[in-house]
């Protein structure tokens, strides 16, 4: 399989308006656009039942102490995790592509809705595609303005004060069933482990993206 997309070159920069926020030089962030970017993919193997797309970073801090402080920085060797910021199954083989903004414009405090996400396929009959939860869910439990059930597509909102680049796996996984075993609300982490066993081919593409005003400049030449 191959993926690829519109909106960012491998390795490249993740655009802002694809980017949950953005450089704000007397707030240091602000709220952006939030689209999820174009995505498409070919070479799916014969046999494939159904699609899964994860999007995750893999350079989340495991030690929040400093995340985000004044006169702090988040050191570039600290132990990192991953955080989910797309899970997006059940998707029919005959979808090649999602359109830039098609699933995601704006930030929705408190979350888009879900699992369930009815979706006109090409030849015009709805298909269900189901979102799982991504870890802004987790992030803002504690804030009263955004705490909520965050489904589907938020994109890059590393500490602005990081001293490492961000980067942001997209992954196309093509799988031998229709429906990906999980009922109810789910994670990125839940849905990659239903997949074992299952997985006939998968393939990637990356971006980069930064909110610290020291190091984004340099992204973007």
């Amino acid at each position: 399989m191959k993926i690829w997309s519109d909106s960012f070159t491998e390795g490249g920069l993740i655009p802002p308006e694809c980017a949950f926020a953005v450089i704000d030089p007397a707030t240091h962030v602000r709220l952006s656009s939030n689209r999820n970017p174009h995505l498409a993919w070919d070479d799916v193997p014969a046999g494939t039942q159904s699609l899964v797309l994860l999007c995750h970073d893999g350079d989340a801090p495991t030690d929040g102490t400093d995340v985000n402080k004044e006169g702090k920085t988040v050191p570039e060797d600290l132990k990192r995790a991953d955080f989910y910021h797309w899970t997006l199954v059940d998707i029919p083989p005959s979808l090649k592509k999602l359109e830039e903004g098609q699933f995601s414009d704006m930030v929705t405090p408190g979350g888009k809705q879900g699992p369930n996400l009815p979706f006109l396929v090409k030849n015009g009959t709805e298909h269900q595609l189901r979102q799982g939860t991504n870890d802004y869910t987790g992030w803002f439990a504690a804030d009263p303005d955004m705490a909520g059930e965050y489904f589907g597509y938020d994109g890059p909102c590393p500490p602005w004060n990081d001293e490492r680049v961000h980067t942001y796996v997209f992954t196309i996984y093509a799988l031998d069933i229709v429906h990906l075993p999980l009922e109810g609300t789910f994670t990125g982490q839940e849905a990659r482990l239903a997949m074992r066993g299952h997985i006939l081919d998968e393939a990637q593409i990356f971006g980069v993206y930064s909110l610290n005003p020291q190091i984004a400049p340099t992204l973007s030449k």
